[in-house]
């Protein structure tokens, strides 16, 4: 009888006692599901033990109901004077959704360089830099978009690009007008918007059709640091964020227009004249 019964099993399901892929049972994703050489979304975190040679990396990595990741590790690619390049790389299926991996989680890997790290900036997967240089180790620290030495804040042109990076400025854009004392500074910017330069046909140009927007900063240790975006004159809009904002850097600011205006700025006007 029980013979009978697991031949008719046989026919239904292809076979008695197999698991079929997908179900709660943790089997791995199907054999027709390809796993292939990746790298980490992110890399969070690095740590440098005592011996100043080992390291332990955090990376994001594909997650789901079944595994996902095989054969995480970091590898060193590159050594130069100043730099020490290494490539994290894990095989996994979630290239195919069917897979399950959809989610994520963290994942760390360890690896041993040839010799002390020092002061040598730390580059992981091309683009996430960290340092020794002022961090609490065993933590490394992080380095920022400007790299691991941004400029200090201060009324210079390289702290205001600082500046236009955290206030996530549009792409394109260019200051209009500066005021700064070193611990306070306010930027007005402006961007085209409408048609491209150079389109004859358009009413209005893209050249000379902008939007425009203010931005308040407070300068911190790792660089200015936004307050407050306002287009409003005088200082009530920053001050209501920030009380100790000064009033002789805000009291004389004009009104800034934040909608299209095909004629804003005028085609003569130069980028000083526009704040």
């Amino acid at each position: 009888m029980a013979a009978a019964l697991c031949a008719v099993a046989v026919l239904l399901l292809g076979g008695c006692g197999t698991q079929v892929a997908g179900d709660a049972s943790g089997a791995t994703p199907a054999a027709s599901i390809s796993w292939t050489t990746m790298q980490p979304s992110a890399v969070t975190a690095a740590q440098l033990a005592a011996d100043q040679r080992t390291l332990t990396l955090t990376a994001r990595v594909p997650d789901g109901k079944h595994p996902c990741v095989r054969a995480l590790k970091a590898a060193l690619t590159a050594s130069e004077r100043n730099i020490v390049w290494v490539q994290i790389t894990y095989s996994s299926p979630s290239g195919d959704r069917s897979s399950g991996c959809t989610g994520e989680r963290t994942a760390s890997t360890r690896l041993m360089l040839p010799k002390p790290l020092g002061n040598q900036k730390l580059v992981v997967d091309q683009d996430t830099q960290f340092t020794a240089d002022g961090a609490k180790l065993p933590a490394l620290r992080l380095c920022g978009e400007l790299g691991c030495n941004p400029p200090a804040t201060g009324c210079t042109t390289a702290s205001y690009e600082q500046a236009m990076i955290a206030a996530d400025a549009p792409e394109h854009s260019y200051r209009d007008a500066e005021h700064c004392d070193g611990k306070w500074l306010v930027i007005d910017f402006s961007w085209r918007t409408g048609p491209v330069c150079g389109d004859t046909t358009a009413t209005p140009s893209g050249c000379t059709s902008r939007l425009g927007d203010r931005v308040f900063f407070r300068a911190e240790p790792a660089g200015w640091k936004t307050i407050t975006a306002s287009s409003t004159g005088g200082c009530t809009a920053v001050q209501r964020a920030e009380p100790k904002f000064p009033t002789a850097l805000c009291a004389t600011l004009a009104p800034l227009s934040t909608s299209l205006h095909p004629s804003y700025p005028p085609p003569s006007a130069t980028a000083s004249q526009l704040s």
